[in-house]
C-alpha cells in the first residue's frame, strides 16, 4: 500500500514538473514572438518598407514614452483611465448581478423586461455614448456612466442565464426541505455560479475599459484615450501608438490580476 502511494506521489510530482515546464515554454515563446514582431516593425521602419509617419516605430514610441515618463504626466493619464475603469467595473458588475438576482427571484418580472434587455444588448453601446455623456455630464461621471452602460446589460443577461442554468433537481430538493427562495439563492445559486461570475468579471473589465476609452475620446482632457485622440489630431502617430501599447499593457495587467484572484479563490 505504501509503495502504491509513493508511486502516485512520484507520478503527481512528475506531472506538476511537466506542467510547469510547459508553462515556461509557452511564456518563453510568447516573449520571443513579441520580440520578433517588435524587431520586424523597427527593421521595416528603418529600411523604409513602411511609412513611419503612418506606422511610427518602436524606437519612436519609446522616445515619446520617455518624454512623458520623465515629466511624470504619463502616470497621471494612466491613473485617471484605470480609476475610471475600476469604478465603472465595480458599479457595472455589482448592479448587473443585483438586477440578475432580482430577475431570478421574480420570473414574472423577467418575462416583462426580457425583450427590453434583448434590444438593449443588440444596440451598439458606443453609439449611445454621446447621449449618456449629455445626461451625466462631460466629465469623469459621464465617462464612468459610459463604461457602466456598456457592461451592465451584458452582466445582467449573462448572470441571469447562469442563475437559470443551475440544476432544477437541486432547486426542487431544497424546496422539498422547506428552503426559502433567499436560502436557495445564497446557498445554491450563487455558490454554483462562482466560477461563472469570475469569468464574467474578466469580460466586464475589458468592456469597462472600452467604455472609458470611448468616453475619453469624446470629452476627456486627460487619460489614455485623450492621448490617442490628441495624437491623431496633431498627426503624432508615435503618441497614438504609445497610447495603444499602454492600453494593451494595462488590459494585460488587469486580466492577470483577475486570474490571480480567481486562482486564489479557487484554492481557498
Amino acid at each position: 500500500m505504501q509503495m502504491i502511494t509513493d508511486t502516485q506521489d512520484q507520478a503527481h510530482a512528475a506531472w506538476l514538473l511537466a506542467h510547469k515546464r510547459e508553462k515556461q515554454k509557452i511564456r518563453g515563446l510568447q516573449l520571443l514572438l513579441l520580440a520578433g514582431l517588435l524587431f520586424c516593425w523597427e527593421a521595416a521602419a528603418r529600411l523604409g518598407w513602411i511609412d513611419t509617419f503612418l506606422f511610427s516605430s518602436p524606437s519612436a514610441v519609446g522616445q515619446i514614452f520617455w518624454i512623458y515618463f520623465s515629466n511624470g504626466t504619463i502616470w497621471m493619464h494612466i491613473g485617471i483611465t484605470m480609476w475610471e475603469t475600476f469604478v465603472g467595473f465595480c458599479i457595472g458588475t455589482v448592479c448587473g448581478i443585483a438586477i440578475a438576482m432580482v430577475l431570478w427571484w421574480s420570473p414574472f418580472l423577467s418575462r416583462i423586461v426580457d425583450p427590453f434587455l434583448v434590444v438593449l444588448n443588440a444596440l451598439p453601446k458606443t453609439a449611445l455614448a454621446p447621449i449618456v455623456i449629455v445626461w451625466f455630464g462631460a466629465g469623469i461621471s459621464g465617462i464612468i456612466a459610459v463604461a457602466v452602460s456598456i457592461s451592465v446589460i451584458v452582466t445582467i443577461i449573462s448572470a441571469y442565464t447562469d442563475f437559470r442554468s443551475v440544476d432544477e433537481d437541486k432547486v426542487r430538493m431544497l424546496q422539498s426541505f422547506g428552503a426559502t427562495k433567499g436560502q436557495i439563492l445564497y446557498k445554491l445559486i450563487l455558490p454554483a455560479n462562482r466560477d461563472n461570475m469570475l469569468s464574467l468579471a474578466k469580460i466586464n473589465m475589458g468592456l469597462c475599459l472600452i467604455g472609458v476609452i470611448v468616453g475619453e475620446f469624446l470629452v476627456s482632457r486627460a487619460g489614455i484615450g485623450y492621448l490617442i485622440v490628441y495624437g491623431s489630431q496633431v498627426f503624432r502617430l508615435d503618441l497614438v501608438m504609445m497610447g495603444v501599447v499602454i492600453l494593451a499593457i494595462c488590459a494585460w495587467l488587469m486580466n492577470s490580476l483577475i486570474n490571480f484572484l480567481e486562482h486564489h479563490i479557487k484554492n481557498s
